[in-house]
């Protein structure tokens, strides 16, 4: 079946929707078997575009590595074949009568070493081919874009709990010519399999009916590992995260969903956080960057179990969940420094200052003969705040422990951006996609971002405009971003008093009617605090950024009336077990 198959071509039963998405058609019961959020467009067009940039990546990798082998065994084959010709050399002197007999043997030795070499100089790469575990398929709608748009995948297997969807993956694959072939016939396919090779296509999407951690957790030695893990559940993944860091290829990629903002982004259920994360949320403005460091902390604790870490490529708060793209590796070393990228953070609950604690600290030690450099662990002293908010003089809560490392990487955000620029047609939110991805790429490698809106809200005074808060604190000697998780913010690595100097520096322009500010009100207690120096906040010509300088769709504006999670599929299995027990 063609993968250009057009809806038209398609005939529909009753009780079936038809849907599209890109190249892949899927029918959707009005029963509602299997869940699908068509909002969640963005997220699979994101993924799709991640996970093929990083295949190149690593196919790359493994080309380089392919050809360093190449160059070692050509270099071992030429070294014995020299070593031979001298043996030769040395027996043909040594006797007369002897030498006529091994050279006898020689016409017969250098053809065989030259095909050999002529082997190696004839061996040509083979693009590596790489496979994708979907451990929550529900439709499958996924797993068959992965398998139709992703050149280097090898297959894809689709796993779901619930019988339902386990069926409705069954037709949508079929739908889309990506199932099993038919047998072959007897004599064919004995045939086959005495040349080496399976009897018949077992097709590129895979339909496994089972429980997720069960499937990965029996792909977690060596030889059945997978390359890439993708965890899209409804809530939480954090069942799933222990499994999927043990069964994932050492430079493999895990792709990660967490729908709970409302226990990840809000002090509501902090108990539910720390059981689920490890870790207590912040009740912030900036509480959506806290929910990916959270999600990233449980990661990277999960992997350092096994002497594995992580590499985060692209960590984004999206509309209402979190979508992270980390790459798995193996290396103990490395595992030592997780703690010095993990930390307490400290936050007013008036100002919402925040004060970092990090859990532990790296010291590098030079080996005074060799010049090596050699990294000590040591214990990190605290805490580094009184029991009052330095600023306001407000109560201060404990949050964390959570990720304290960079969120992305940028190159890799750079090579999605060139692969989005020359495909953008096959992506139905192209727009939205490279607005998010390029603010991501300017975004600064540090915790956390604030609105001036909301800091001028504290100050009781008239809201400066960004570019003029960016230009006070750059002209100051600091570095300035946006941030991707919330429109009108700025990422900053000046402190927190450092941006209420420049506030205090703009009321000075900028009068505020003391008189209608209570005298135990936290404004007060901002304003009785004098600047240390005083703001410039003359145009600083990188206030604006490249993302600034285009137009661009930074932030979503909402794509449907009552948009959101969703709700949950009815998979039948409460219903199944009560007949069962009736």
């Amino acid at each position: 079946m063609s993968d250009a198959r057009s809806s038209s071509d398609i005939t529909v039963p009753e009780g079936f929707a038809l849907h599209t998405e890109n190249t892949s058609h899927i029918l959707i019961s009005s029963k509602g078997e299997a869940f699908l959020n068509p909002v969640q467009e963005f997220n699979r067009d994101l993924s799709v575009a991640c996970i093929r940039v990083w295949s190149e990546e690593l196919n790359r990798e493994k080309e380089a590595k392919w050809k360093q082998a190449q160059e070692r065994r050509a270099k071992r084959d030429a070294d014995a074949k020299v070593a031979q010709q001298e043996d030769r050399k040395k027996a043909k002197t040594e006797s007369g009568a002897q030498s006529n007999g091994s050279e006898g043997h020689s016409p017969g030795d250098d053809p065989a070493t030259g095909s050999t070499s002529s082997e190696v100089n004839k061996r040509e790469y083979r693009p590596h081919k790489f496979v994708l575990l979907e451990a929550l398929s529900a439709t499958g709608l996924r797993s068959i874009r992965y398998a139709k748009e992703i050149p280097l995948v090898r297959f894809v297997i689709a796993n779901d709990l619930s019988a339902s969807a386990a069926a409705a993956m069954k037709r949508n694959v079929e739908l889309n010519g990506l199932g099993p072939s038919p047998d072959p016939p007897e004599s064919t396919s004995s045939t086959s399999v005495g040349a080496g090779h399976q009897p018949h296509d077992r097709g590129k999407v895979r339909i496994n009916e089972g429980d997720a951690c069960a499937l990965m957790y029996n792909h977690r030695t060596e030889k059945t590992r997978v390359d890439v893990v993708d965890l899209d559940p409804y809530g939480t993944a954090s069942p799933f995260i222990d499994g999927a860091v043990q069964c994932i290829n050492d430079g493999g990629l895990l792709c990660v969903t967490c729908t709970d903002l409302s226990v990840l982004a809000t002090t509501n259920y902090p108990e539910k956080c720390f059981s689920n994360y490890g870790g207590i949320p912040i009740k912030a403005e900036y509480c959506h960057e806290s929910a990916l460091r959270l999600v990233l902390h449980t990661l990277s604790t999960s992997a350092s179990r096994y002497g594995r870490y992580i590499e985060p490529l692209l960590s984004l708060s999206i509309d209402f969940y979190v979508r992270l793209f980390v790459r798995i590796h193996s290396a103990p070393i490395e595992v030592k420094k997780a703690a010095s990228k993990t930390a307490m953070y400290y936050i007013c609950q008036g100002c919402q200052s925040f004060y970092e604690q990090p859990l532990g600290r790296m010291v590098e030690k030079v080996h005074e003969r060799s010049g090596n450099v050699n990294l000590l662990f040591k214990t990190q002293g605290g805490p580094p705040v009184p029991q009052k908010c330095a600023e306001c003089g407000s109560a201060l809560h404990i949050a964390g422990p959570m990720w304290s490392g960079p969120l992305h990487n940028d190159s890799f955000i750079s090579n999605v951006l060139e692969h989005l620029d020359s495909n953008q047609d096959k992506y139905g939110t192209a727009v939205r996609m490279k607005g998010m991805l390029t603010v991501a790429k300017e975004e600064l490698h540090v915790p956390f971002y604030f609105t001036p809106s909301r800091i001028a809200g504290l100050f009781h005074s008239v809201c400066p405009p960004l570019d003029d808060v960016a230009s006070a604190l750059l002209n100051a000697g600091h570095r300035v971003s946006r941030s991707h998780a919330l429109a009108g913010s700025l990422k900053t690595d000046a402190t927190r008093q450092d941006v209420h100097d420049v506030f205090r520096s703009w009321v000075k322009k900028n009068p505020v009617r003391m008189d209608k500010i209570s005298e135990t009100s936290l404004a007060r207690q901002l304003h009785a605090k004098e600047a240390r120096t005083e703001a410039s906040f003359t145009r600083h010509p990188q206030s604006v950024t490249q993302a600034s300088k285009v137009k661009l769709v930074r932030y979503q504006q909402n794509p449907a009336p009552n948009w959101g999670p969703g709700t949950k599929a009815d998979s039948g299995t409460k219903r199944k077990r009560e007949e069962e027990d009736g």
